[in-house]
């Protein structure tokens, strides 16, 4: 599969798939929404906040609404992918063209566009700070360089290691992940940062 790097390339990458993307992007550029790529796939956002996205599965393509917890859902299509983890996206799933809806994937759409306008949004959580594990505070303490660049990461980065270094079951597997990550801390990059922009 090539490098996803246009809404194109993205279609052209899920053949089986594609009469339904075209169908979807063709209702959604027919608004205000501003069509961008974004995490490899196509994102439709509105000053500059993330609206709708689509994408294809196996089994299905879906287009989801990012504060999809305020819509009426009056034609009860919309579920929550991740319970439990998600608290405001909702995802509409076509497991052909044929189930795309014009007029009401429209009504849906416009309808997430006014509540934009009106400001509805789920605020996103401020997490609490990282619960370090000792492998890796012993490390710190050690490593004056290494302290300081962890605590130059944002607290979610720095939760993403401690939870690397946590879910070890074994010793050995601590003390092997800890060697891995000590030179990220200290270039300043997150665990994931790789797939961040894929």
């Amino acid at each position: 599969m090539k490098r996803t790097e246009s809404i194109d390339d993205y279609i052209e990458n899920h053949p089986q798939w594609a009469d339904a993307l075209n169908k979807l992007r063709q209702i959604l550029t027919a608004t205000e929404l501003e069509e961008t790529l974004k995490w490899g796939a196509p994102c439709y956002t509105l000053d500059g906040k993330n609206i709708v996205g689509i994408g294809a599965f196996k089994q299905h393509v879906a287009m989801w609404f990012h504060q999809g917890v305020f819509l009426a859902d009056p034609g009860k299509v919309l579920i929550n992918a991740q319970a439990g983890t998600t608290r405001g996206l909702r995802q509409w799933r076509f497991a052909r063209a044929q189930e795309i809806r014009p007029r009401q994937v429209k009504a849906y759409l416009l309808e997430a566009i006014d509540n934009h306008k009106r400001g509805l949004a789920i605020k996103p959580v401020r997490s609490k700070a990282a619960a370090i594990p000792p492998q890796l505070q012993a490390a710190l303490r050690k490593r004056a360089k290494t302290s300081k660049a962890f605590d130059a990461l944002t607290k979610g980065r720095q939760r993403e290691y401690a939870e690397h270094i946590a879910s070890a079951k074994q010793d050995k597997t601590k003390m092997s992940r800890l060697a891995k990550i000590l030179p990220m801390i200290e270039a300043g990059v997150g665990l994931h940062d790789k797939y961040r922009n894929c």
